[in-house]
């Protein structure tokens, strides 16, 4: 009986957001995330006063949700003749393809080629809305890299001079840290992607690049790979060792506060992480160096924004979307949304020490490789997701995780 009565609440605030969600004529509807970071916030809403001041009669409103909550939205909207008109997704064949797939984004190849978009964009951020069938879909929001930060006062104190170059080298570092009674990473285990993070890195550097690229197309047994089957192992050997526990009841907002609180010695994270260090004011206690994993590519992904293929509003839709990609307005708000902005225009002056170590990083690396929950389909992600935790959890062991893995990718539909 409360497994329904759930579901029926859960059913009833689904219809209320899409009832919250029709856009009238010269409104633009968008639904994105809610940022933890609050400059991204304040420059949503800087950008959306001026551009309808720019553009009388057209009226733009932001909703903002957690992932789950903006994930389940769009799920509804999807099946629904109502919704946004322009919605947050990330880049990639399991997050944002579910919903290309599934009919919501409207293609953009005629605004690509009015706007002249790729002439704009960084070619790396805007080459993500040519992985669909079917079209472009899509524009790019945010371009990020993902790597370690690190207290600097905890590595001194475990008697770490400099930032490790080699994955061993990292578990050393880790086994240093240990052994000071500082745990070497915290995650926060109820969103399932932040641990999934630290999977993604260990099977990069662990299998290199090709069959990392091989494992996530599931073109490589997961169950015979022997490279796959070290990673589970590696996993369960942070998490047993090296991880702040407990870390399976708390979220990624918990996790980032006991780095803050220097209850860990470093987080896997985005470039993004900037933006919430300096609003704490301790960004001067933490560095960062890209995930040691051997191979020449660098952790990261897209975010996008698309247009829905149901909107009555395209037109008005597809402007805005030129209005925040164009270099006046990337510019003004570089740093908002990350450390790089999409618009290959842009010019970088000022920026904080990490900033720069971000544009340092961004200017060595050409090739990156996408986090496991874009790179798998949907239904691949979950049980990704949930092998992932269960060896963190002790539940499965390292040695059966992969033939778990594989045996789910063989028998789907």
């Amino acid at each position: 009986m409360k497994n329904g009565l759930t579901a029926t609440l859960s059913a009833l605030a689904m219809s209320a957001a899409l009832v919250s969600g029709v856009a009238n004529a010269g409104e633009v509807k968008i639904w994105t995330l809610t940022f933890d970071n609050n400059s991204a916030n304040v420059a949503w809403d800087k950008i959306i006063k001026e551009f309808e001041t720019a553009n009388p009669g057209v009226t733009v409103t932001r909703e903002g949700r957690s992932v789950d909550e903006h994930k389940a939205a769009l799920r509804v909207a999807a099946q629904s003749s109502q919704g946004p008109d322009i919605y947050f997704m990330w880049a990639g064949l399991g997050l944002g393809g579910e919903f290309v797939k599934a009919g919501l984004s409207k293609p953009l190849d005629e605004a690509y080629t009015k706007y002249d978009w790729d002439k704009r964009l960084v070619g790396t951020a805007g080459s993500f809305s040519k992985i669909y069938p079917g079209g472009r879909n899509g524009v790019p929001y945010t371009f990020h890299g993902e790597g370690i930060y690190y207290n600097k006062e905890l590595f001194a104190k475990a008697g770490i001079t400099a930032p490790p170059t080699t994955y061993d080298e990292l578990k050393a570092d880790a086994a240093k840290l240990k052994q000071a009674g500082i745990p070497a990473m915290t995650f926060g285990g109820t969103v399932n992607w932040h641990l999934m993070r630290l999977m993604d890195v260990i099977l990069e550097a662990k299998c290199g690049a090709e069959k990392h690229d091989q494992l996530m197309d599931m073109k490589l047994d997961w169950g015979t790979e022997p490279c796959a089957t070290a990673s589970f192992q590696e996993l369960n050997d942070w998490s047993q060792n090296y991880i702040l526990k407990p870390f399976m009841g708390i979220d990624n907002s918990q996790s980032f506060n006991l780095f803050l609180a220097n209850r860990a010695a470093m987080m896997v994270e985005g470039d993004w992480l900037v933006s919430q260090l300096a609003d704490s004011k301790k960004i001067d206690n933490f560095d960062l160096f890209p995930f040691p994993t051997g191979t020449d590519r660098l952790y990261g992904f897209a975010e996008y924004l698309y247009v829905s293929a149901k909107s009555p509003n395209s037109e008005e839709a597809t402007k805005f979307l030129d209005y925040l990609l164009s270099d006046k307005v990337q510019q003004e708000n570089l740093g908002a949304f990350g450390s790089i902005s999409v618009n290959a225009n842009v010019k970088y002056s000022n920026v904080s020490a990490l900033d720069q170590k971000w544009m340092d990083i961004f200017g060595k690396y050409t090739k990156i490789y996408m986090n496991g929950d874009q790179a798998f389909p949907l239904d691949v992600t979950t049980e990704y997701w949930r092998v992932i935790n269960e060896v963190a959890s002790g539940n499965i062991k390292p040695d059966d995780a992969g033939k778990t893995l594989q045996t789910f990718i063989a028998n789907r539909g």
